[in-house]
């Protein structure tokens, strides 16, 4: 039967010269192998850190796992416990309800405190999986296993990344995070790895911090202005 090739789609290409831009302008931003946790640490950050900045969620994960020995010692601790070991969190009562509300129901499902299982999985089943636990949604589950020590092609999106994306045209303007992750996972060049994804989300957060501001975007400085709809004077859609 004759096969029809069709050429990659366009908006593929424009994120890989997105990406080849934004390496030149800010260098690589590569996640060392000793920075990959264990999928439970990379949950609890998620789950913890929503708002609270990432070097204090970092901290305060690594401070619950060293108060409690593991992460069933911290299923099994008094709420106000790890209330107090969250303190640096912006709201610790509200983090460690969340972190035991993920945990029963890990325990409910699996009989412990562990993801392990995630690794025999699809990715989508993966990820529906994770979607199911309280406060998990698609910007933590992909966290989980694209950052982790499970090194899966997914893509983390905050929202400076959606930001970003909505201002390329990329994305539709309203679209959340999940429907942003839904457009935008099709698309990423099939040649990049977990790591490149991974590094692909950090360049675009540095973008997004930099140059493509809440408020305003500066398109005279911002280096993928000549791949994004904002930066050539359109409005993105």
């Amino acid at each position: 039967m004759l096969q029809l090739d069709f050429g990659t789609d366009p908006r593929t290409d424009r994120l890989a010269r997105i990406h080849a831009a934004l390496i030149a302008a800010f260098g690589r931003i590569e996640r060392p192998d000793e920075r990959r946790k264990d999928p439970v640490w990379t949950l609890v950050q998620g789950v913890i850190g929503a708002q609270t900045r990432t070097p204090v969620s970092n901290a305060s994960t690594d401070a619950l796992r060293d108060a409690f020995g593991t992460w069933q010692g911290v299923a099994d601790a008094e709420l106000a416990d790890i209330a107090a070991v969250l303190a640096n969190q912006t709201f610790p009562a509200v983090a460690a309800e969340r972190i035991r509300a993920c945990f029963c129901a890990i325990i409910a499902q699996r009989g412990a405190v562990d993801l392990r299982h995630l690794s025999n999985l699809p990715d989508d089943a993966a990820m529906d999986w994770l979607q199911k636990l309280p406060g998990v949604g698609r910007k933590i589950a992909a966290g989980v296993m694209n950052t982790s020590l499970f090194a899966r092609r997914a893509l983390v999106i905050d929202g400076h990344h959606r930001r970003v994306m909505q201002r390329t045209g990329l994305v539709p303007p309203r679209a959340d995070t999940a429907r942003a992750y839904d457009v935008l996972m099709p698309l990423l060049p099939a040649e990049w790895s977990a790591a490149a994804i991974d590094e692909h989300h950090l360049l675009v957060k540095r973008l997004g911090q930099v140059h493509c501001r809440p408020s305003v975007a500066h398109c005279h400085r911002c280096p993928i202005a000549p791949c994004c709809d904002t930066g050539r004077g359109r409005a993105p859609g």
